[in-house]
């Protein structure tokens, strides 16, 4: 492999791997297993093209003297794919420890984000077209094909090995979660909020919830109204590495939306949280979802999202909307709500005001 063909593999296998990172953030069913094993496979193989770029290099690093500037940031990029890699596999070989407030798959995909972000800053400004012989010939070939079986290989046996070291991370869900007191209520499992919405307890008493949209008749409505007794038995898969399996109870949206009508152009289900936050759904999948006033036989808690929060099967946890306060319908998705993730904890509720 050339040295410009290594540059260009490491940089398509860090785009690889940011683009693999962000799918995986909304990839809440097993038919999206796929995202996660080319997450790890491309992971694997970044490390094997790392090891052959830092043999190629060895004697330059090995003498300061020779050192420019350009010398400098690589050193610094390459420490960071590693920190990166390395924050990864620890988390999948079961140390899920916290640094500064936050846990290793947190830390994992900031650095993730940071690399991917200077990669493409990197290319766009400062890289060197490939030549042919640097994507042809036999070489190449040999050397792309031995990466990509390595790493495959990895991949197939980090499992396996895992079990049989007994290390924690053989348990892990496909999506690299690790299992948190399912069925044990609110106290089973972490209250945690998309980056940093932390709104003041709400008045159960004085809660409402209002239908509107494109509906024959809006509702305004008390959390009484949404104690109807519908169960649903749901696997909340937080991005932040947890998941649990609960038996909630409230309210089917399809309930609440047969009640106000839906016009002929609504297709869209608009959930917003009291904080701003705020996802979408197609109207036939809302009306499986349910909203939730009660997590097993004991009332939902502020942290888990009370007095209402969205229950959303085959989502990941983020989309699983806390304290709900509208349910609107539009004609078509709400594009802006992914803004509302990044967004929300900076408004007066998202930070605890009246």
């Amino acid at each position: 492999m050339t040295p410009r063909g290594t540059d260009w593999s490491l940089a398509l296998l860090v785009g690889l791997g940011f683009t693999t990172g962000l799918l995986t953030l909304f990839a809440g069913t097993p038919g999206w297993a796929w995202i996660f094993a080319a997450h790890a496979i491309g992971g694997a193989a970044l490390a094997l093209v790392l090891v052959w770029k830092l043999r190629r290099i060895a004697g330059r690093i090995a003498a300061p003297a020779r050192w420019d500037r350009a010398t400098v940031f690589g050193l610094l990029a390459l420490g960071l794919v590693a920190v990166t890699l390395g924050s990864g596999w620890l988390w999948a070989s079961g140390i899920t420890g916290y640094l500064a407030g936050y846990n290793l798959i947190a830390w994992h995909f900031a650095l993730g984000f940071v690399l991917g972000a200077i990669v493409l800053w990197h290319a766009a400004k400062r890289a060197r077209r490939p030549r042919a012989r640097d994507l042809a010939g036999r070489r190449q070939f040999l050397a792309t094909a031995g990466v990509a079986a390595g790493a495959v290989a990895a991949w197939q046996v980090q499992g396996p090995l895992a079990r049989a070291l007994g290390w924690r991370g053989a348990r892990r869900r496909y999506t690299g979660s690790y299992e948190r007191g399912s069925f044990a209520g609110n106290g089973g499992f972490p209250a945690t909020s998309w980056v940093a919405d932390a709104p003041r307890e709400l008045d159960r008493a004085e809660h409402r919830l209002a239908v509107t949209g494109k509906v024959a008749r809006t509702l305004d409505l008390g959390v009484s109204d949404c104690e109807r007794g519908d169960e649903l038995v749901a696997t909340l898969d937080c991005t932040g590495g947890f998941h649990t399996t609960q038996r909630w109870r409230g309210v089917r949206l399809g309930r609440l939306l047969d009640r106000a009508g839906p016009a002929d152009d609504a297709g869209h289900v608009r959930i917003v949280s009291h904080t701003g936050y705020r996802w979408s759904f197609p109207l036939a999948e809302a009306r499986e979802l349910l909203l939730a006033t009660h997590i097993g036989d004991e009332p939902l808690d502020h942290g888990h999202g009370a007095p209402l929060r969205l229950v959303a099967p085959g989502h990941r946890g983020f989309e699983w909307v806390k304290w709900v306060t509208r349910v609107e319908l539009h004609e078509h998705a709400d594009l802006a709500a992914p803004a509302t993730t990044l967004l929300s904890w900076a408004g007066a509720r998202g930070r605890g005001a009246a």
